[in-house]
């Protein structure tokens, strides 16, 4: 099925609620949100608390929504863990959590030493056992990376929350197979999602969920689009454990001023050509379970009414779909 991205770094909690809104009543059948402490960069300006905003969304939809989220550094497990409780209880069978090893720019504003990703990985591992051994009802006391002792939730919801593993490379994907009930990961090159996914599979993922979140831009003319997406996601396209690292968006920024227009279509689709976009999309949906479509542009409202009329349409069965 096909996603609306809800981005909180880009856009104001109030206005991202009327926009999840719109997605659904133009045919977006599910959507899913960043969890961010900072926005990528200073020009996006934004980035609410997406746990409070990710309960009245639910409230104000119908359709399931996801979250990104890394445990172990702002947040206790366990906290993610009641969290993710509370939400799955009232509002059964809608909410997934998808947990990955985190970044800098969100995670290191506490101080500690932002270590390696080997390191991260473990962290994670440790606290997607205690987020497991909660919401299964136990009493639990964990000391290692992270500590905890005699803890047990007492609201527990009765449809268990799927907790998907979050991996942009093969060696990730392959990672985070074992524990996880679902892939996220991210769209762009056709062939890298294949050797992603095929790394999840043959790690422990075969027959579980891959959701994919997919960047683009589309504007009316061309000059709209590339002018959108070089000023809104230039500071975002940074690979390696570069975008891990940096810690302010002001570093984001920095490299920004070496993206070229080139260098930025290279990595996110960027065309005012609905069909073409379409053909992209569809491409990555017969890879994906579901595809959250994230347009890195400002014009939202224009985005969700165009891709609900003219794309999602021509996508079939793939733009409809349950929870999973």
């Amino acid at each position: 099925m096909i996603g609306y991205h809800a981005s909180h770094e880009q856009f104001a909690p109030g206005e991202l609620l009327d926009l999840v809104r719109l997605a659904e009543s133009a045919g977006f059948a599910t959507a899913k949100s960043s969890d961010h402490f900072h926005p990528w960069s200073e020009r996006q300006g934004q980035s609410g608390f997406a746990w409070s905003w990710i309960g009245a969304a639910l409230q104000a939809t119908r359709f399931p929504i996801g979250l990104i989220s890394a445990p172990g550094w702002r947040y206790h497990p366990a906290i993610v863990a009641q969290a993710a409780a509370t939400l799955g209880e009232m509002f059964p069978g809608r909410f997934w959590l998808a947990l990955g090893s985190g970044e800098a720019i969100n995670e290191a504003i506490l101080g500690q030493y932002w270590p390696d990703k080997a390191e991260r990985n473990a962290r994670l591992r440790e606290c997607v056992a205690v987020i497991r051994a909660l919401l299964g009802g136990e009493t639990v006391t964990h000391r290692g990376r992270i500590t905890l002792v005699e803890a047990r939730l007492y609201s527990r919801p009765g449809v268990p929350v799927p907790l998907f593993g979050a991996a942009v490379s093969p060696d990730t994907a392959a990672e985070v197979a074992g524990w996880a009930d679902g892939l996220l990961t991210v769209g762009g090159d056709p062939a890298l999602l294949s050797r992603v996914i095929e790394a999840f599979r043959a790690g422990g993922g075969e027959g579980k969920p891959v959701h994919v979140q997919h960047a683009l831009a589309w504007d009316r003319t061309e000059a709209d689009v590339l002018a959108g997406a070089m000023d809104q996601w230039a500071p975002a396209i940074a690979g390696g454990e570069v975008a891990w690292d940096l810690r302010r968006p002001a570093d984001f920024d920095l490299i920004a001023d070496l993206v070229t227009p080139e260098t930025l279509c290279r990595r996110i689709d960027v065309s005012p050509d609905l069909g073409w976009h379409a053909a992209r999309i569809a491409a990555l949906c017969a890879l994906a379970d579901t595809v959250h479509l994230h347009c890195v542009t400002r014009n939202q409202r224009a985005f969700i009414e165009a891709f609900g009329s003219a794309v999602l349409p021509g996508l079939g069965e793939h733009s409809r779909g349950t929870a999973g």
